[in-house]
């Protein structure tokens, strides 16, 4: 159960960030403009990549015993990193989420828009691949359940972002929520990481 929520808390911290994938997620659930299709793409694609990643870091862990305690620690560099910019984006006094205008889109261009900032984002790697990946394997042998924590997290807030985005783009059009949003994403980042450093030691 610890390594599922971890998988979930971890995921939904690194997608809940502001960037142009949510934005364009945002942006077709205000305008409702094939929302399930977006909701689909964006959860499968990430299911996929989180797979991979815990398949394959512990793969790779199995074969190189020494890469598991430098991407241990350099996963904890990262969160540490990470939630500190987030806090430092909420000092700024966060970004507000437009979902901008334009006429109707048709289904192939919005499949296509959506896959590009998908697979052509290298955070996406970064997230999923490497990070995630390395995570995982820190809950060895769970890092199943580190996964599926990961993609539920993933399904949860894209479908949460797509289909409520109607509800959400008046809050999310406030910078001072996003404040709120990048504090809470700041300190999952430094709970995650500290929780590392206390298994590590122990």
């Amino acid at each position: 159960m610890n390594a599922l929520v971890a998988g979930f808390l971890a995921s939904l911290s690194l997608i809940a960030a502001i960037g142009a994938q949510n934005a364009f997620v945002l942006r077709q659930g205000i305008r409702r403009e094939h929302v399930a299709v977006v909701v689909a793409l964006c959860a499968g694609s990430d299911a996929l990549l989180i797979a991979l990643g815990v398949a394959g870091f512990g793969a790779v862990a199995e074969a190189l015993p020494w890469l598991t305690p430098v991407m241990l620690w350099g996963g904890v560099v990262f969160l540490l990193v990470y939630g500190a910019l987030r806090f430092r984006a909420a000092l700024r006094g966060g970004a507000a989420l437009a979902a901008g205008a334009g006429g109707p889109a048709s289904r192939r261009r919005v499949v296509l828009t959506c896959l590009a900032l998908t697979w052509l984002n290298p955070h996406v790697y970064l997230d999923t691949l490497a990070l995630l990946g390395a995570l995982a394997a820190q809950y060895s042998p769970h890092e199943v359940r580190f996964g599926l924590g990961a993609m539920l997290a993933s399904a949860v807030f894209f479908a949460a972002l797509g289909f409520g985005a109607r509800y959400l783009a008046p809050v999310l059009a406030r910078p001072r929520a996003w404040v709120i949003v990048e504090c809470v994403i700041g300190a999952i980042m430094w709970m995650i990481a500290a929780h590392l450093v206390l298994q590590a030691l122990e």
